[in-house]
């Protein structure tokens, strides 16, 4: 049987009964396509007699050369960037589709998927804009950690982390649709929580957009301002001349965009974890390695944006990183933060007129 039996509810949290039973599968998939890739009906019945837990993991595997091979030929490390927006509703997809194929209630899917399109739809238009998808663009982050790293071991680092491991990652935060659709068999009904998680969802959804659109208001704004030195619109001179927003969400936050990510796969989590009657389960690698990517990912931003920004360490005492700051910030070490600030411009003021 491709799904699981499961006596209990708990049940469908277990890895022992729900997926290492299945990853044998993964060893004969590929030879199983091969001979039925030429008929529909053959593919179809090889889809859900395959675990759908596994053909999403054998999914994101056989991604993962392509991103290596397209990136090492281009010498562009942003592939997976390219994909990031569009894969995880695409895991999410498959399992809706797959339990609606099988005849399973797909309320919980049905919605889960509805907030995923939302979300993918949010992040690919904010990628686009900002020339994400334009032939030779690439994360300015890539282009810093070649500097710093010989080519040889980026090459390894290109294989292990940035094609592979990312690869299933964005498959991994999708895993509690599986927890959800196995619940589906023992008929939990809809309930109260699971409007407020698939309602949460969105609304997390909405706050990214209003980050993003913040952001990029500033941004348009500030590049204005460089090319004619003339204010205009809401921001001062003041705001533009400091180089990156402070204002609206971003003044309780220093990232609340990626707040607001974070928080949606722990949500999705917490939801497959309710919806199974667990407190925690096997899928929280997908959550706990998306927070800690994240984590290193914006540590790694704002060392770049400290040395580039003289006033952005006063604004990192001043606003916390993701939540609010419940305890405000000393003044002595606010003001710390503002001397080294001014004497920083004075330095680059000194080397430019050295120049």
């Amino acid at each position: 049987m491709a799904l699981p039996v499961v006596k209990a509810i708990e049940d469908c949290s277990n890895i022992t009964k729900t997926v290492l039973p299945y990853l044998p599968q993964l060893y004969d998939l590929p030879q199983q396509i091969l001979q039925s890739y030429s008929n529909p009906t053959e593919l179809r019945n090889l889809y859900l007699a395959t675990n759908p837990l596994v053909s999403a993991f054998a999914f994101s595997l056989a991604l993962a050369p392509i991103f290596l091979l397209v990136s090492e030929v281009n010498k562009n490390y942003s592939q997976v960037d390219r994909c990031w927006s569009i894969l995880p509703t695409i895991y999410n997809a498959h399992f809706t589709a797959y339990a609606h194929l099988s005849g399973l209630p797909t309320q919980r899917l049905d919605n889960l998927l509805a907030f995923s399109v939302l979300w993918s739809l949010r992040l690919t238009f904010n990628y686009w804009r900002k020339g994400g998808y334009s032939i030779g663009s690439e994360d300015y982050r890539w282009a810093i950690l070649r500097e710093k790293i010989p080519p040889s071991l980026f090459f390894v680092f290109n294989v292990a982390f940035i094609s592979l491991a990312q690869s299933v990652l964005l498959f991994l935060v999708a895993t509690p649709s599986y927890v959800i659709l196995l619940a589906a068999r023992k008929g939990v009904p809809w309930s109260l929580a699971d409007t407020i998680f698939s309602r949460g969802l969105i609304t997390l959804v909405v706050i990214e957009y209003f980050a993003d659109q913040q952001q990029w208001d500033y941004q348009n704004a500030k590049q204005q301002y460089l090319k004619t030195a003339k204010v205009q619109g809401k921001y001062d001179q003041e705001s533009l001349d400091r180089g990156f927003v402070t204002s609206g969400l971003w003044s309780l936050s220093r990232h609340p965009n990626f707040a607001a990510e974070q928080a949606i796969w722990v949500v999705l989590y917490v939801w497959g974890c309710w919806t199974s009657d667990v407190v925690y389960n096997w899928t929280f690698i997908g959550a706990m390695s998306y927070l800690i990517l994240f984590q290193s990912s914006t540590w790694f931003t704002e060392s770049i944006s400290a040395k580039k920004y003289p006033d952005y360490k006063e604004y990192q005492q001043r606003v916390g990183k993701f939540l609010p700051n419940i305890i405000p910030t000393s003044g002595a070490k606010i003001e710390a933060a503002k001397k080294e600030a001014a004497a920083d411009k004075l330095n680059k003021k000194k080397v430019s007129s050295g120049k």
